[in-house]
């Protein structure tokens, strides 16, 4: 599962890239009860998604050209300018950077070979988020992928990623853990982008979930406040009851109540 001892390769930011902060912050306040808490002016319009004092995310206004509302993955790294060079071996694009974000850290937008978008963060004063697994924060990510082989083959890589293929209804799955971590350490998984949603036009992306208290309940919230299903609700044996949504803008994003032990 995730946490914030965060090594090389694990999930370490996520933000949100909007075309309106302000309806935004509104959306999320009101179906997780986060805060935005601006870091100062130096920062433009982009402020810090708040659970309890705890960091949960990072809200922005889109700024790149022709892009799609969106969550972004960042991933830790211990040298950005070497995983931008690993980047670019492996085939993937990279979009801006590294750049240093005043001293907080170093970072790069990437792009993988199948077309999905990440970024990478190398600490300095900002480690990474303050709280994920609790209820309402990043507790997983997924990658859905219209060339699921050759994402692994590129994330191996750039990242080291160890994987796990286990069965997950009628598609393979495969559960990522950082180099050198245990089974306990999920942190992720990849999965083929389904027919459906490759037929409505989307590309390979990364896919955000957030662990609710109630999946039902949070799906009926996010209707009401705007937001759409994307992936209706389904149980998996073990993992728990997931959706997949959209906010009012778009950007997409899952929720799920995790199964407890002997689920």
């Amino acid at each position: 599962m995730l946490t914030t001892d965060f090594v090389p390769g694990s999930p370490v930011w996520l933000d949100l890239g909007s075309p309106d902060p302000g309806a935004a912050r509104d959306f999320y306040s009101a179906l997780f009860g986060w805060t935005v808490s601006p870091p100062g002016p130096e920062a433009g319009d982009y402020g810090f998604f708040q659970l309890n004092g705890r960091t949960v995310g990072g809200l922005g206004r889109l700024t790149e050209e022709g892009v799609a509302p969106a969550w972004t993955v960042y991933f830790a790294t211990e040298d950005a300018d070497a995983t931008v060079a690993r980047v670019r071996q492996a085939g993937g694009t990279v979009r801006f950077g590294p750049v240093d974000v005043l001293a907080h850290g170093r970072m790069s937008g990437l792009t993988d070979p199948t077309g999905a978008r990440f970024a990478i963060w190398q600490p300095l004063e900002t480690n990474g988020l303050g709280a994920v697994t609790i209820p309402n924060s990043l507790c997983w990510t997924e990658l859905l992928s219209t060339d699921p082989t050759a994402a692994k083959s590129f994330y191996r890589s750039v990242f080291g990623w160890q994987e796990q293929d286990v069965p997950f209804g009628d598609a393979p799955y495969t559960v990522l853990t950082p180099a050198g971590s245990g089974s306990d350490s999920g942190q992720g998984g990849i999965m083929q982008l389904n027919t459906a949603q490759a037929a409505a036009g989307l590309g390979s992306h990364w896919l955000p979930y957030f662990e609710v208290p109630d999946a039902d309940a949070t799906i009926d919230r996010a209707r009401h406040l705007g937001g759409a299903v994307r992936a209706p609700a389904k149980d998996a044996h073990g993992v728990g009851r997931f959706a997949q949504l959209t906010d009012p803008h778009g950007a997409p994003f899952a929720v799920i109540t995790s199964a407890g032990p002997g689920a």
